[in-house]
């Protein structure tokens, strides 16, 4: 059975880990350090604020350990906040975090809550999805490297890049497990 690590110190992570239960995975949350030391296939980096896990990330000492694991092949899934965790650049914020992932991204791009919004977007691989955008950032520009997954009005809210996978929507919401299961499908 597959074990997905699901980062739980905020954001929306309850959603992803019904979701991988339901396609047969066990999830395990991190929410200390001690966590980290477990055996896991697979991560989660939900959706949530960025800035706030990002600094508990830190303060709880799973930051470098995290970001050493991804970098040496963990496959990851991260939504929303997760994949402003992910990105090389943030262009309208200075804080950088584990900065494994070539793109840039545009924090809260589509606005505050009031600009949240729903579509069905194409994602590559998959055919047509519902896509749930809250405060949701976008990806202005990525490495030649990087599989560009999705677009939704010109801007990039998906990509594939090696081990990782980055949504700027929360599949978790969507009842849609296609995600999740391609997900699944990347750890061995």
């Amino acid at each position: 059975m597959k074990k997905v690590a699901v980062l739980a110190v905020q954001g929306a992570f309850i959603e992803h880990e019904k979701m991988l239960c339901s396609l047969g995975a066990e999830t395990v949350e991190l929410r200390k350090k001690s966590d980290i030391e477990q055996e896991f296939d697979g991560l989660i980096l939900p959706g949530g604020e960025s800035t706030v896990q990002g600094k508990l990330l830190r303060e709880l000492g799973m930051f470098d350990i995290l970001k050493e694991k991804i970098e040496a092949g963990l496959p990851v899934l991260a939504t929303c906040a997760g994949l402003i965790l992910l990105a090389q650049e943030v262009t309208n914020d200075e804080k950088r975090y584990f900065a494994t992932l070539p793109v840039s991204v545009k924090r809260n791009a589509y606005g505050r809550q009031l600009g949240s919004f729903h579509c069905d977007g194409r994602l590559k691989g998959i055919g047509m999805y519902p896509m749930e955008f809250i405060r949701a950032p976008y990806i202005e520009s990525t490495s030649p490297e990087v599989d560009v997954l999705a677009e939704v009005d010109g801007h990039i809210v998906a990509v594939k890049y090696k081990n990782q996978i980055a949504l700027a929507f929360h599949p978790e919401l969507s009842g849609d497990t296609r995600i999740h299961e391609m997900f699944l499908g990347q750890i061995g």
